[in-house]
C-alpha cells in the first residue's frame, strides 16, 4: 500500500506519517532525504529534525537518502517513511528527479510506504526560474506518485483531508 501524505510548511504532514507508519508492519525504515550538510548550519533544521527524531520508535532504522532515491528504496524490505520528496527534488542536481524510476520502485515495493511531500501549488509565485523550476517538477512528482497511491492525504492545520482519484468521481 502506498500513501501520499502533502501539505504545506508547518501542516503536521510529517507528524501524521509517523503517526500512520507507527500502525504498519515493522521493521519500518525512515528514509530522511535531506542531507546532513543542509541540515548541520541551519540552528533551526537541527532542532526540528532532532524533534522529529524523539518522535519515531526507537525500533524504526533511519537511512538518510541522496539524489539516488529509487535506488535506495529498492534496497529496502518491510514498511518504509519517505520524508520528503520535496528535499529530494532539492537534492537532486538541476531538479532532474527520476521520476519514473522512483514511481517503478513504490509500484514494486513489496512493504507499505508512506511518502510525505510539499504541496507548492498553494504557495507564492517563486520570484526565480530556479523556484518556479523546482515548484513545477515537484508538482510533476506528486501528480505521478499520487497516481500510483492507494490513499492521498492533503494535511491543513493538522487536520488531514482525503483526495479522491478524479478519474472515480463520478
Amino acid at each position: 500500500m502506498i500513501t501520499l501524505i502533502l501539505g504545506g510548511a508547518r501542516s503536521g504532514k510529517s507528524r501524521l506519517a509517523e503517526g500512520l507508519t507507527s500502525r504498519l508492519p515493522e521493521p519500518t525504515t525512515y528514509v530522511a532525504t535531506m542531507p546532513a550538510s543542509v541540515i548541520a548550519p541551519d540552528l533551526d533544521l537541527v532542532a526540528r529534525v532532532a524533534a522529529h527524531r524523539a518522535r519515531r520508535p526507537a525500533t524504526w532504522r533511519t537511512v538518510e537518502s541522496g539524489p539516488y532515491l529509487a535506488a535506495e528504496l529498492a534496497a529496502l524490505r518491510g514498511t518504509v517513511l519517505v520524508d520528503g520528496l520535496g528535499a529530494w527534488v532539492a537534492a537532486v542536481p538541476n531538479f532532474d528527479a527520476d521520476i519514473d524510476g522512483l514511481c517503478r520502485v513504490l509500484g514494486e515495493r513489496d512493504g507499505d510506504t508512506v511518502v510525505v511531500s510539499d504541496e507548492v501549488g498553494l504557495g507564492v509565485h517563486p520570484s526565480s526560474d530556479a523556484g518556479r523550476r523546482f515548484r513545477d517538477v515537484l508538482g510533476d512528482v506528486n501528480q505521478a506518485v499520487a497516481a500510483l497511491a492507494d490513499e492521498v492525504l492533503l494535511v491543513i492545520a493538522g487536520r488531514a483531508l482525503r483526495l479522491d482519484d478524479p478519474s472515480r468521481v463520478q
